[in-house]
């Protein structure tokens, strides 16, 4: 009997010996592929990657572009917390220089860090550190202006800074623009439970219903209305696929995964607060003001259930800026920039790298 226990045992340490080589060897493989199709192999591209000393704090920032002179774009990933120097773009590098930033609390910068968020980390200080970031790349390319490109949490952070440095600032695009978070999670979870009814979906209406409304009462609740409407956005990753692209992601170490997950739940806590009563629950852009230096653009999905489309175009509409534009994809939900590329990118190449190459 001790023998076949034994045999079973080493049989079950064998496979699974055997399935982490082979997951080992599907990350290497597939880091090598992406790290390829990234190359930015131009005369005049750039592709740097370093920790930079703003605000106190070392902070990871990207600057990848097929022409060094094109107009220089910053990206502000939303989340809180997510970080999009494990997912190297690609669509726009033919036409912007493309600048990404690991936010305080996220990715490599939340690693630098020691794995912690300090307590005067907030909306108006990463909205200042955000300045600093585009100063430095207005610095490292020579260029005059920097146009921003916002999702989600994002648009939150980049409404702050064209509000603080209009004269940095080419232009602003938000997509899955974020308005009145209270406002915006009672719209939102009524709008899933429906679709949730319409398609008879017993599990997501148990899981909603027991949630219960808005206001929620704990982060769990607010995760299990975003766990159901990026479930049923056509398009979008789940979590499985974000956690397999932050795996393979190029110049990721494990311990660089592993920051960025724990990253990305670490900054979920510390602004909405587990008991969701936290600083990103208070965000009401529209009581800043709507009166803007910069050209405002939002790229919105009609059937977003995180940012609700009807409070986008009400903002929108209220806003009086030089130019102003909203760009509504039907059947398009949160993540519109990505499951609507094609579209994105026409639009930022017919609208938006103009006014960059104005701006100079």
């Amino acid at each position: 009997m001790g023998r076949v226990v034994v045999r079973s045992v080493l049989g079950a340490v064998a496979v699974v010996a055997v399935l982490v080589l082979a997951g080992v060897g599907y990350r290497a493989v597939e880091q090598h592929r992406r790290a390829k199709a990234a190359e930015i192999t131009t005369p005049n591209g750039i592709d740097e990657a370093r920790f930079v000393r703003i605000g106190g704090l070392d902070q990871w920032i990207t600057i990848r572009g097929q022409d060094r002179s094109n107009p220089v774009l910053l990206i502000l990933d939303g989340g809180p917390g997510a970080a999009s120097s494990q997912d190297i773009p690609s669509g726009l590098e033919k036409d912007f220089t493309v600048v990404g930033w690991d936010q305080p609390g996220a990715g490599k910068t939340f690693g630098r860090a020691g794995r912690r968020i300090g307590p005067d980390v907030g909306i108006d200080s990463i909205a200042g550190d955000g300045i600093g970031v585009a100063e430095y790349a207005r610095r490292r390319l020579g260029r005059g202006k920097v146009g921003l490109f916002a999702v989600s949490f994002g648009t939150i952070i980049g409404v702050h800074m064209i509000r603080l440095r209009p004269d940095l600032f080419y232009a602003y695009v938000g997509s899955g623009q974020v308005v009145n978070m209270r406002r915006g999670e009672a719209l939102y979870y009524w709008a899933v439970l429906a679709e949730a009814n319409a398609r008879d979906d017993l599990q997501a209406m148990q899981e909603l219903e027991h949630s219960l409304p808005p206001p929620y009462r704990s982060i769990t609740e607010l995760r299990t209305q975003r766990k159901w409407a990026m479930a049923y956005e056509a398009g979008a990753p789940n979590g499985l696929a974000v956690i397999a692209s932050v795996l393979s992601a190029p110049r990721y170490s494990l311990t660089d995964a592993s920051n960025w997950m724990a990253g990305f739940l670490a900054s979920q806590e510390h602004f909405f607060g587990e008991a969701v009563d936290g600083p990103g629950m208070d965000v009401d852009l529209p009581a800043l003001g709507t009166d803007f230096a910069v050209p405002f653009f939002v790229f919105q999905g009609i059937d977003d259930h995180v940012t609700p489309f009807a409070l986008a175009k009400a903002y929108v509409d209220s806003v009086r800026a030089p130019q102003k534009l909203l760009i509504a994809i039907p059947g398009a939900g949160h993540s519109v920039a990505a499951s609507h590329a094609g579209d994105f990118r026409k639009f930022m190449v017919e609208r938006v790298r103009p006014l960059g190459l104005e701006a100079g």
